[in-house]
């Protein structure tokens, strides 16, 4: 299993690097924008770590020129850790966001956690329903009645996918970050931000959701 690690700092990516050969890990190392995606072309790493901060070209083009042709899993690594930070880096396609300082034990708990679903894939073949919403898993395609209403990442497709299957049933906060990030793979606040981008995304009117609902203090539920 081979993981790109790209960050101009080169004593940090020795850490990094250290931490993941411990973990079994075949590491590969970019210090720049341009050589990460020099690197991703030519030995086509299972996962990339992911700074954003670098010379040449920052993190944030580098993932969305790796989005907009494959789907290899990214964990964003950044020391920039504000709301809109986290929101952005998730928007481009980012599997992940961690923010420094991290241990090794997370970081590699949340690398395997993105491996194990990019591995597992749609869980439920063909397409899903509720209501007037039909998800396609196979291509993360939500239609509505037969349209395409909205191209989803990863991360969008498994939340709207574990709300379809439970629809009209309230999903506690932890039930959902089970489901899609895995038991140590996020937070509320994570989860807050993803049901903010799938409301934009399925939503007639994001800030009346007809869809998608707050259950105060519990958690989520999809309406069908």
């Amino acid at each position: 299993m081979k993981v790109l690690i790209v960050d101009d700092d080169l004593a940090l990516s020795d850490v990094i690097a250290f931490t993941m050969q411990r973990a079994g890990f075949e590491v590969l190392l970019a210090h720049d924008g341009l050589a990460a995606l020099e690197r991703w072309q030519s030995d086509r790493p299972d996962l990339i770590l992911l700074d954003l901060n670098m010379p040449k070209l920052d993190g944030l083009q580098v993932c969305q020129r790796i989005r907009a042709q494959d789907t290899t899993p990214i964990i964003i690594l950044s020391v920039r850790g504000e709301e809109d930070d986290i929101v952005r880096g998730l928007e481009l396609g980012a599997d992940d966001y961690i923010v420094k300082p991290f241990s090794p034990r997370q970081l590699t708990a949340r690398a395997e956690a993105v491996l194990r679903r990019a591995k597992i894939g749609p869980t439920v073949p063909g397409r899903l329903t509720a209501g007037d919403l039909e998800l396609d898993r196979s291509r993360n395609l939500l239609f509505r009645e037969g349209e395409i209403v909205a191209r989803l990442t990863r991360l969008e497709a498994s939340l709207l996918e574990t709300l379809i299957i439970n629809a009209g049933q309230v999903l506690t906060y932890s039930q959902l970050i089970h489901s899609v990030w895995g038991p140590q793979g996020a937070d509320r606040t994570m989860l807050k931000q993803l049901v903010y981008r799938v409301r934009r995304k399925i939503e007639p009117v994001p800030s009346e959701p007809r869809y998608l609902q707050t259950v105060p203090g519990i958690g989520y539920s999809l309406s069908a």
